[in-house]
């Protein structure tokens, strides 16, 4: 591929350009997980792959120190701007420089966790590297609820160290992640013809950066979903519209980009909500300047195909469940860098066949806070009659700042460097939250290169940031081996 050519380390780049081309949703790991079994065994390395469909890869090293293992997961979060045509299935990520950067062509770029896989493939190809053995885990289903991690058990690998390659901040070591579940909300519609006299029109809020739902949700994106509810919310009096349809976001883990609704209006009706939509524009630029500048809010004429509307009552009770749900970072810990503590994540809406459903995603450190959170949006749910699941969620990763690789992590970036790197908790999910629940004192620590606006089309990785990364990883392997 012409966008990474030439770019250091070349191997490491190799290997992403070649998993570009591979199918790998979550889910859909087929593919990759048969690409890197041919290649480890190309290397003449060990491999196998458990009943969960994770890759597990052991590369001898010097001997005398005990090993290491390496864990990255193979899928990828599949979103794309609704111009671009791309089969997620079938087609291989168009890969784009721009200036300092890599990123894809209208779609998420994959760097999350591709960097990681590939930095891992590269590896286990170098010869004279020295190392310490090594236990590369490669792991399916992240995206969708860790799946492979939760199928990992002290019999999957002998190490006691493990580092993840899973973190987006060059210089940052991650010691702890945040815990997390989904809930959901349901509640039954009922269904009238559209009125005579109307016609059908879209309403549309694009644009938007998007982001992960855990290490973007403290700056302040816009959530389309929230922005087209305020509109519809706040004009539905005066222009009397009649909801047929409504849908918002894609998955649970990103800040939704894209919402739309389609309703039925009179003629004159519209040409004044054409109007009101330009003075809504404004007030969503306004709010979102400088962090999400390209919102946009816009209403045209047809574009959906439903004869039928809801009830006026069931499209007030949308909209005030909507109105009402939270979104946002809730609690921050002033002393790890103001690091977000709790939040909650309003991420898909949608009509499913006769019911309206609303997912909706929480985070926190604290098992308390997450509960807490999780119960204000079941109230929420419950006070507008909906039925409320909650899923099994995962657990936190609770840092340890005495840990002993985090000491030699910080030895040797401080050796390379000449500065000691940042030691801190993440808000997103990390695997090695399950991973050290099944497996109880396992030492953890996690690292990788600067990825922006993961789980959305903005999705970029600083490509300086990937060599020295790589670099990084080179000499801690290297003092692993000889301390």
């Amino acid at each position: 591929m012409k966008a990474i050519d030439g770019l250091n380390p070349q191997a490491l780049w190799r290997h992403f350009g070649e998993i570009s081309r591979i199918p790998r949703e979550s889910g859909s790991e087929a593919l990759i997980r048969q690409h890197i079994a041919d290649r480890a065994r190309s290397y003449g390395l060990a491999c196998t792959i458990d009943e969960a469909g994770n890759v597990l890869v052991k590369k001898p090293g010097i001997s005398g120190p005990p090993p290491v293992a390496l864990q990255s997961h193979m899928d990828m979060v599949c979103e794309k701007d609704k111009q671009t045509a791309h089969d997620f299935g079938s087609d291989p990520i168009r890969l784009i420089r721009e200036n300092d950067w890599i990123r894809a062509d209208g779609t998420t770029l994959g760097a999350d966790n591709g960097i990681g896989v590939a930095a891992m493939l590269a590896l286990m190809e170098d010869t004279p590297l020295v190392h310490p053995a090594i236990e590369f885990l490669f792991t399916v289903e992240e995206e969708t609820g860790l799946t492979g991690a939760r199928m990992l058990s002290r019999d999957s690998f002998a190490a006691n160290t493990l580092l993840n390659l899973d973190s987006e901040d060059e210089g940052t070591l991650y010691v702890g992640c945040a815990g997390g579940m989904d809930t959901e909300l349901v509640t039954g519609l009922t269904f009238e013809e559209a009125p005579a006299g109307t016609e059908a029109a879209t309403v549309r809020i694009t644009g938007l950066k998007g982001g992960h739902s855990g290490g973007n949700i403290h700056e302040g994106l816009g959530n389309a979903i929230k922005l087209l509810n305020r509109f519809l919310l706040a004009t539905l009096p005066e222009y009397g519209f009649h909801l047929a349809e409504i849908q918002g976001g894609n998955k649970h883990n990103a800040i939704p980009r894209e919402a739309q609704a389609g309703i039925y209006v009179t003629k004159e009706d519209h040409r004044g909500l054409r109007k009101e939509a330009g003075v809504w524009n404004d007030i969503f630029k306004g709010e979102l300047a400088l962090v999400d500048e390209g919102v946009t809010l816009f209403i045209e004429k047809g574009h959906h195909s439903s004869p039928r509307v809801i009830t006026r009552q069931d499209a007030q009770r949308i909209f005030n469940i909507l109105q009402a749900l939270p979104h946002g970072p809730l609690r921050s810990d002033p002393r790890l860098d103001n690091t977000v503590v709790t939040s909650t994540n309003l991420a898909v809406c949608a009509f499913r066949n006769n019911t309206f459903v609303v997912t909706t995603s929480q985070r926190s450190s604290l098992q308390s806070a997450l509960v807490d959170i999780s119960s204000q949006v079941r109230a929420v749910g419950e006070l507008a009659g909906c039925r409320v699941t909650h899923s099994s969620g995962y657990p936190a990763w609770r840092p340890d700042f005495a840990s002993p690789v985090l000491k030699t992590c910080t030895e040797v970036y401080r050796a390379l460097y000449g500065v000691d790197p940042k030691a801190t908790v993440i808000h997103a999910g990390l695997e090695c939250a399950v991973i050290g629940e099944q497996i109880a004192g396992l030492d953890m620590i996690s690292l990788g290169p600067t990825i922006e606006h993961p789980h959305s089309p903005h999705e970029r990785v600083l490509i300086a940031s990937v060599e020295r990364f790589w670099k990084y990883l080179l000499r801690l392997l290297e003092y692993m081996a000889k301390r």
